[in-house]
């Protein structure tokens, strides 16, 4: 049923194939992929490219709580500003990852990067953290979310029962590895379908706060800086909140080696998906101050939600329909992306080999999509989802600075390296610069939680002296592990 996967058809990297002892080849490839093998297809083009990236960042959260931030800022003005301020942070990073997309031609995003400029053992903690943890839990909590959402208009007038929403949520879960598994262009299809739903959600309250506009309802942005002052502490929180309801510009990059000419649609991709997103969020801000104080969107459980009702009557029933559309396409999206993480990971031998094959038929890589639904499964029904998101947060911010500060390192490091897309230097200084600083802030701010999270993501290293540079495994281990 499965094939080896052979080598990427195109690779600038230092390393190509992993190795039983962690000790990684280190050759530059130019060369195609070896005839016979089966290999992942390009299949992803510049529009399929845009509807991954937009499709995996506007999740729930722009229509159901942006109060964070407000929260945060204590303004109007202040929390518009911070929206604004972390796109264009955003869009930073995310033409740091259009660099080193482009000058190193291998899937696998973090991860990837990580271990070019850092070597074996960052990269390892990454993606051991991502697979146990991070991803089961992201994914799962988007779900909720979903099943939530998908539930709501079949229950208006009573509680949602738990046991419904985490039944439906198990269905969704299993869609999207099942659509995952079976076909790489469906999956791209479907993605593309639901970015636009997306787009489709924001526009719906976009122009209505247009029109409140035209019609002079701009009481809620007299005096927009006026307010509660922003703590200390506070501020930083907000943009900690902004980057993370951005968060998911980097998906494109886990999918490099089946991207149509990368060096063109990668930063193509990336810029045009920021622009759009970010401009659609600060606008869905403002049209939601049109009709809602303050005060209200604090006390409000889903602002688009008690936005519509005010605004659209019968027809505020769509909204929970397009924000649970929303949500799949952020599944859908994560998990199209992130098994490719796992995919490149067997192949550098720092995960089970079984992850590195690809169906002979599908092309899909099967394995690397499967083994995420037990794992999430079980954060569904048995975890404490929230507690592990907080735990491990940092952690996503940490390994994106330490990537962002790899092409920096790779600038000096490695010169010669072909770089068709190149920023100048101070937009990765600034952006590594941020993700450290909210690194450290979490840390000060939430020391207890952060502190367990740091120590489980500690727990990556003793893992990979055990499962990779040990040589004298007993048989039975070896087999285990599926060498």
């Amino acid at each position: 049923m499965f094939r080896k996967a052979a080598a990427p058809t195109v690779s600038n990297g230092s390393y190509l194939q992993g190795q039983a002892n962690g000790k990684l080849s280190s050759m530059d490839s130019g060369q195609p992929a070896q005839e016979g093998k089966v290999v992942l297809k390009k299949k992803v083009t510049l529009l399929r490219g845009i509807s991954i990236i937009i499709g995996t960042i506007i999740g729930a959260g722009i229509f159901i709580s942006p109060k964070g931030i407000l929260k945060n800022t204590g303004s109007v003005g202040m929390s518009l500003t911070v929206w604004t301020v972390c796109g264009i942070l955003s869009l930073f990073g995310a033409l740091c990852y259009a660099e080193l997309g482009t000058c190193i031609k291998k899937s696998g995003g973090h991860y990837t990067y990580i271990l070019e400029a850092f070597g074996p053992l960052p990269a390892f903690v990454r993606v051991w953290v991502e697979l146990l943890i991070i991803r089961p839990a992201a994914t799962a909590v988007i779900s909720l979310a979903f099943g939530r959402y998908i539930l709501e208009p079949f229950f208006m007038q009573c509680e949602i029962p738990e046991l419904a929403i985490k039944l439906i949520t198990a269905v969704g879960i299993t869609l999207v590895m099942v659509l995952n598994s079976t076909s790489v262009s469906w999956s791209a299809r479907i993605q593309m379908f639901l970015t636009f739903c997306k787009l489709v959600a924001i526009l719906i309250i976009i122009v209505p706060g247009v029109i409140q506009l035209i019609k002079g309802e701009t009481q809620h942005f007299k005096n927009a800086f006026a307010g509660n002052d922003a703590s200390v502490m506070g501020l930083p929180l907000a943009f900690y909140s902004g980057m993370y309801a951005y968060s998911g510009w980097f998906y494109l990059n886990f999918v490099t080696e089946e991207v149509e000419n990368p060096e063109k649609n990668i930063p193509l991709a990336i810029c045009i998906s920021m622009i759009i997103v970010t401009v659609g969020y600060v606008l869905t801000n403002v049209a939601y101050f049109t009709s809602i104080s303050a005060g209200e969107l604090l006390l409000s459980k889903a602002v688009a939600v008690t936005f519509a009702e005010r605004l659209m009557g019968n027809f505020s029933l769509a909204v929970p329909v397009f924000v649970a559309l929303s949500c799949f396409g952020s599944m859908n999206g994560g998990v199209f992306a992130v098994s490719r993480m796992f995919f490149v990971a067997s192949r550098e031998g720092h995960l089970p080999e079984i992850l590195s094959m690809i169906h002979v038929r599908k092309h899909t890589p099967l394995p690397a999509v499967i083994v995420l639904h037990p794992l999430t499964m079980i954060m569904l029904f048995n975890g404490d989802l929230y507690s592990l998101l907080n735990f491990l947060s940092f952690a996503r911010w940490l390994f994106i600075g330490l990537a962002v500060a790899g092409l920096i390192y790779l600038r000096y490091k490695r010169p010669d390296m072909p770089r068709p897309f190149k920023v100048p230097l101070f937009i990765p200084a600034l952006f590594s610069f941020t993700c450290l600083f909210m690194v450290a802030l979490s840390l000060y701010s939430d020391p207890v939680n952060t502190g367990i999270g740091f120590a489980i993501t500690l727990t990556g290293i003793p893992a990979y002296y055990l499962f990779i540079v040990w040589d004298n495994k007993p048989k039975w281990f070896r087999k285990l592990l599926g060498k």
